[in-house]
């Protein structure tokens, strides 16, 4: 009988000793799923047309990164944008030739602030969603991500536009080489479904300095070349295939962009015509007469008149 006790005793030791084991193990485990890389989840695609990169934890970069459905989207069309005509045909017709599947460009969109190089993107979104064309956007911070994203959408059906908002880079940002790697710098071809969309106030995307110039060096037949500074400075550009260049509205384009807004926002003919002073003088204040004043203007303006007042 003791000898029994002492076998069920040393059992129960043992038994104690493995379930304490397989608590830690278990915490180890948990412990480890929040450091490693994590698999790229597969998000909702029948959720929403547009989607936004994130990761998961403060660490950024490729762990634990998702794709986040936008659950509402600028309702912002083609038609809504007024005098950047040529510009809005050229974006037009890379996007369409890409959801057609025909050879479509990478695009930088560069130029004055708030004069609808953003708009344009979206405006295409809605435009051509109902033929297969989604949008992603990418924070400058996560651009590091893009072969994840890329792997993740490369055997999707739909068409991915990749936009990249506001992109500017400081001197030895390691999203900078990131995005020239996933543009034309890689062993691995871009993927067909897949084109980069980017804009900036920068048509090199570094800031460009006096110093700069000094670089530049002239042959014995007087040819004048650029330095391995400014070289490198260009390059990133040289990458996309489109460049379109957007240019400050002159006032003219500025009260017609009013006028069609305040339309928009169910103001009749003579009151828009009132508004053309206080539209001057609101954008004199801002010392811009851009595309995105005129919009604010107009919803400031048709929101104090529904409301009665001046």
């Amino acid at each position: 009988m003791v000898l029994i006790d002492h076998h069920l005793l040393s059992t129960s030791r043992a038994m104690t000793q493995l379930d304490q084991f397989l608590i830690r193990a278990e915490a180890l485990l948990a412990r480890l799923e929040t450091i490693l890389p994590q698999a790229n989840a597969e998000p909702d695609w029948q959720a929403a047309t547009a989607f936004r990169w994130r990761h998961k934890g403060s660490g950024g970069g490729q762990a634990g990164g998702y794709l986040q459905a936008v659950g509402h989207i600028s309702d912002i069309a083609l038609s809504d944008l007024h005098n950047i005509e040529i510009q809005k045909q050229q974006i037009d017709q890379n996007t369409r030739q890409f959801v057609e599947r025909r050879p479509a460009n990478n695009v930088l969109l560069t130029g004055a602030r708030g004069t609808g190089k953003s708009s344009l993107i979206k405006a295409c979104l809605n435009q051509y969603a109902a033929q297969g064309l989604r949008l992603i956007e990418v924070d400058k911070d996560d651009l590091a991500a893009l072969p994840d994203i890329v792997d993740l959408v490369s055997a999707r059906p739909e068409r991915f536009i990749i936009f990249c908002d506001d992109l500017s880079f400081e001197e030895g940002e390691s999203g900078y080489k990131a995005l020239k790697v996933a543009l034309d710098g890689s062993i691995a071809a871009q993927s067909d479904n897949v084109l980069i969309y980017a804009t900036s106030n920068r048509r090199h995307l570094l800031p460009e300095r006096m110093s700069d110039n000094a670089s530049y060096k002239t042959t014995e037949d007087g040819d004048l070349h650029p330095g391995e500074t400014v070289e490198e400075k260009i390059s990133l550009s040289e990458r996309f295939g489109l460049w379109v260049s957007f240019y400050p509205f002159k006032q003219d384009d500025y009260l017609d962009i009013v006028a069609h807004w305040l339309s928009h926002f169910g103001c009749n003919a003579e009151q828009i015509a009132e508004a053309r002073a206080d539209a001057l003088r609101w954008a004199l204040q801002r010392a811009s007469r851009s595309g995105r004043v005129a919009w604010q203007f107009a919803r400031d303006h048709a929101g104090r008149m529904s409301a009665g007042g001046k």
